[in-house]
């Protein structure tokens, strides 16, 4: 029976539909032709499998407050108390064992004396799209906090005046990759291109994020609605064409951070390679050995 062009065609479509199919439904995502109503974010994950990679403020330390407490600027960041990348970023990681060469007399290849071991700086770049204003002030918090986490304690009214830049816990990619890594960040860049559109935003409190009785009263008593430090009767669309605490956010952006892994004397203390090599030490509460 001769063979139609249409024929061929449809089977070669029907191949191509098929693989496409076998691929989405290998990947967990829906083969369902309805269309979906949704709303594209990366401000949030409601998932407790979150791998992205993060920094964040250790758990139950009083930095939460001291950052998060009333802060405008840094609300955004305070459902996940740290910043994390929305794309998955470049990573650089290095880890090294140090050896010293012993020369012997007369000998044609020295001995390797162990000196030690370390994890070298961390370098993770990664890129930041900003589709709304709520992605804006996503990007302005992000920026704040990194600048603010690379200073030290100063000031007359601070309390914690005096000590070194906070340490941070990396997190990503799961229990045995990067699990509450305490980190100091050395170095970070923004690289702000030229070419790209910007969205102007204004920075606000998130009410819904704050899950204390106290703090909702006081944003209660200066106004603050819909996360919006605004006055009644206007809009945020009226402050920002006012220009009213305005700021602009790129619509794409690489944000770069470099990191490297610090660990105290009484966590050190705690390390063993038996466990480690089982993967224990990676999953231990509070310490994240790599």
């Amino acid at each position: 029976m001769a063979t139609t062009i249409g024929s061929i065609v449809k089977n070669v479509a029907g191949g191509f539909i098929n693989k496409t199919m076998s691929r989405l439904m290998g990947s967990g995502i829906s083969t369902d032709s309805r269309i979906v109503n949704a709303k594209a974010k990366w401000s949030g994950r409601d998932s407790k499998k979150d791998w992205r990679v993060k920094l964040t403020i250790p758990n139950g330390s009083p930095l939460e407050t001291y950052f998060f407490q009333n802060n405008a600027v840094l609300s955004p960041l305070y459902e996940n108390k740290g910043v994390f990348w929305p794309l998955t970023p470049n990573m650089i990681i290095q880890h090294s064992a140090n050896f010293n060469a012993l020369a012997q007399t007369h000998n044609n290849y020295p001995f390797q004396a162990y000196q030690n071991s370390q994890v070298d700086q961390m370098n993770i770049i990664g890129e930041f799209p900003v589709q709304n204003q709520a992605d804006a002030k996503h990007w302005v918090a992000t920026v704040h906090f990194l600048r603010t986490i690379t200073k030290m304690f100063f000031g007359a009214d601070d309390n914690l005046k005096g000590n070194p830049p906070p340490i941070l816990h990396l997190s990503g990619y799961g229990a045995h990759m990067f699990e509450k890594v305490p980190v100091i960040v050395n170095t970070f860049n923004v690289e702000l291109r030229a070419g790209i559109d910007y969205i102007s935003t204004q920075q606000g409190f998130t009410p819904r994020a704050s899950k204390n009785p106290e703090w909702d009263k006081e944003l209660a008593e200066l106004g603050i609605a819909d996360g919006i430090r605004q006055p009644k009767g206007t809009t945020l669309e009226q402050q920002l064409a006012e220009g009213e605490d305005a700021t602009w956010a790129p619509t794409l952006s690489n944000i770069s951070v470099l990191a490297t892994p610090v660990y105290s004397r009484d966590t050190i203390k705690k390390f063993s390679l038996k466990k480690f090599a089982s993967g224990e030490l990676s999953r231990q509460e509070g310490i994240g050995f790599i």
